[in-house]
């Protein structure tokens, strides 16, 4: 038994996986763009490293190559202007292997991106208040969808 529903379905899945796929970018796009006007002389990558850091306190340089995908001298030089810039610290050698110093955010790296949560939190919230009261509404609706989305598991 074929279900006719079942291609139709499909692309409209494919063309609004496209949709949102496009959309997200856009709106992440606008985010960065507005946002490292501001960013105290950091760039992207340097950003992206001290939220992993606060994320992951304690991780070291390898650890965190591996996981941008760059080469470990790449990550190292990137590192050191972080915490030349005074938002990260290395704690002491750890016992186990004395090479390896676990990284983490220092509280000029902490007011950091404080400061740049809030920026993103004000870009966002100028553009929401332009809305009219139905597109809220729908986009109410969205973000719970999205949050679904985004805590599904395969």
């Amino acid at each position: 038994m074929t279900n006719s529903h079942t291609t139709p379905r499909n692309e409209r899945v494919d063309r609004l996986s496209e949709d949102l796929r496009g959309a997200l970018k856009g709106i992440v796009r606008q985010m960065r763009r507005d946002t490292e006007r501001h960013e105290q002389g950091l760039s992207l990558m340097q950003t992206m490293l001290l939220h992993l850091i606060h994320e992951h306190p304690g991780i070291g340089v390898a650890e965190l190559a591996r996981m941008q995908q760059v080469r470990s001298p790449t990550m190292s030089s990137q590192v050191k202007a972080l915490e030349a810039a005074g938002l990260v610290e290395r704690a002491a050698p750890l016992a186990q292997d004395r090479r390896r110093s676990g990284l983490h955010v220092s509280q000029a790296g902490h007011e950091a991106l404080r400061q740049l949560r809030d920026r993103r939190h004000d870009w966002l919230s100028q553009r929401i208040a332009r809305l009219s009261p139905d597109q809220m509404e729908a986009l109410a609706g969205a973000v719970d969808v999205l949050t679904i989305l985004a805590e599904h598991e395969n």
